[in-house]
């Protein structure tokens, strides 16, 4: 769960606005991106630093306008860092595609395992990811 999930669910066991003030616990954060436990395979490793590279110097020239929450480079670091170079640099190409106009926005997250029709032969499968499902009729 993210900082502002954990805020919003907090805010409604309290009760809301309404409710008595309780101190805020402070949430030690030591980076943005993904802190999770991965293997520190050599492809991984370069994924992600290519990507923290990007983040640390042209990401402040382009500015703050990803759509999606996490952003696409957050994304692309978890991704990576989660299965791996193949996997998730085309799961990050997927949803950099999916963040232009008429793309989609809102929250995508990385999952945290893939199916069995994920294969390493069929990279057009995730595009399948980040995309919206429709309501059933």
């Amino acid at each position: 769960m993210c900082e502002f999930c954990a805020l919003q669910a907090s805010d409604e066991e309290d009760g809301g606005a309404a409710g008595p003030e309780k101190p805020r616990e402070k949430v030690a954060r030591t980076s943005r991106n993904y802190t999770g436990p991965f293997r520190k395979t050599p492809d991984r490793l370069l994924g992600m630093g290519l990507i923290r590279l990007y983040q640390l110097t042209l990401s402040g020239f382009i500015g703050n306008s990803c759509r999606h929450i996490p952003t696409c480079s957050e994304y692309g670091y978890e991704s990576i860092a989660r299965h791996g170079l193949w996997a998730g640099g085309w799961m990050t190409l997927f949803r950099v595609g999916r963040c232009g106009p008429g793309g989609t926005s809102g929250l995508d997250q990385v999952p945290e395992i893939l199916g069995e029709d994920f294969r390493w032969w069929t990279p057009w499968r995730y595009l399948s990811l980040g995309r919206k499902r429709g309501c059933a009729p």
